[in-house]
């Protein structure tokens, strides 16, 4: 593990901002889960298309065409990435939330009143908001229980899959509590009901790789700025899917998939720096593919951030007043991603007694108010959040827990 540490800390110098200092401090970045740092090799490939070949696309000149082919092989990668299909299978949009919205109104037209959705009491908003508007228009949501301990109630969830399922839309990793959610099972009570399955993986993909033609989903969404890209939302449809929807479109849009959920122009630049986060995770690997390449290093990545995590979990565990929510590190797949309260202090008292020591960590409920909620925690502010990514050391983690150890002590 000491020479994994030791590579971890070497592509450090990848991040041009881990040098900033605040305070007199060398900023930690604890607060991935809202949004990682980029690489310069990112950074580089947005300013290459400013530079190169800035402009719209579907034209028969130099700069137009480099445009399509860059969108092309971004989508491509992204494939690689998740394990899907082709590029065909790929639409990108402003963010997760939009694409979600998108994607409820498109299923919207095929659902009549009684049908039922499904979604859960862990999810970020923007995995529940876009089904719970269905209600207006005479569609059941129903919710899927959450455990105390930070899961979810797989006998509650069986129960609620019926005949009159028409999706279920669930979080692969909560980005509350770090729960890792059991996709492949739900996936198989789906199919018995022949009801269609969404997967929120914003949080998941950064940590873990992902397969999407062996888990057998409908549909996946995930976010670039969470694996060291831009802003920029994704959409995975299963080939031929997205065709049978009745998608918001302008005349001039193309019809097919994935262009079929896309409206306007998309953020070129920003997709340019998509591509780059992805060919950039995969130096982290080995293989003959990009493909390869991806699995092989998500699984060093999950490897290092887990050993990380674990070592956050248990010295954060042992300072006086700290409760640490969400499942427990015991083998199981957990998100390197720990939330706490500390007796006596609320989490923006927290969050800015860790800010005065260079230390960035989030404070509240992150989006995802219902969990923070069903737990009783809302009123108090919620939880602090410590968000493990490829970057953060052993050493920043010293410094986080003697910061927590010191406002405890007061």
């Amino acid at each position: 593990m000491d020479d994994l540490y030791r590579e971890f800390e070497l592509r450090r110098k990848d991040f041009p901002s881990l040098d900033r200092t605040y305070n007199g401090h060398v900023l930690a970045y604890f607060d991935g889960p809202g949004g990682t740092q980029v690489p310069k090799a990112v950074m580089d490939a947005v300013t290459a298309y400013f530079t190169n070949c800035n402009a719209n696309s579907h034209g028969y000149f130099v700069t137009t065409m480099e445009s399509d082919r860059l969108i092309a092989e971004a989508r491509n990668a992204v494939a690689a990435f998740l394990g899907a299909e082709g590029g065909n299978t790929i639409s990108f949009g402003q963010n997760m939330t939009t694409l979600n919205y998108a994607l409820s109104r498109a299923m919207e037209r095929s659902l009549r009143p009684g049908d039922e959705v499904l979604i859960t009491q862990l999810d970020h908003e923007a995995n529940r908001g876009p089904w719970l508007r269905l209600r207006e228009r005479g569609v059941i949501v129903r919710e899927v229980k959450l455990l105390p301990n930070g899961t979810l109630n797989m006998d509650d969830f069986r129960k609620k899959i019926t005949e009159n399922t028409r999706l279920v839309a669930m979080g692969f990793s909560s980005n509350a509590l770090g729960t890792v959610n059991d996709v492949a099972t739900v996936r198989r009570w789906t199919y018995d009901v022949g009801a269609y399955l969404s997967v929120d993986a914003v949080h998941y993909a950064p940590h873990f790789s992902i397969d999407v033609k062996s888990l057998g989903v409908d549909f996946l969404l995930c976010s670039a700025y969470k694996f060291y890209g831009p802003h920029v939302g994704i959409l995975y449809a299963r080939e031929g899917l997205l065709e049978q929807l009745d998608c918001e479109r302008v005349c001039t849009q193309d019809h097919k998939a994935p262009y079929r959920i896309e409206t306007g122009t998309l953020n070129h630049e920003g997709i340019a720096g998509v591509k780059a986060a992805i060919e950039y995770i995969s130096t982290y690997g080995k293989g003959n593919t990009l493909r390869e390449k991806l699995v092989s290093a998500m699984e060093k990545i999950s490897s290092y951030e887990h050993e990380l995590a674990l070592y956050t979990y248990k010295n954060l565990g042992d300072i006086p007043g700290v409760t640490i929510y969400g499942p427990h590190f015991d083998g199981s797949r957990r998100a390197p991603t720990i939330s706490f309260t500390l007796e006596g202090h609320d989490p923006i008292q927290v969050c800015k007694h860790l800010n005065e020591k260079g230390i960035l960590a989030w404070d509240g409920h992150f989006y995802a108010i219902r969990p923070v909620e069903i737990l009783g925690l809302l009123e108090s502010g919620g939880l602090t959040r410590i968000g493990i990514s490829l970057y953060n050391t052993k050493e920043e983690v010293d410094r986080l827990v003697d910061a927590v150890k010191g406002l405890s002590a007061r």
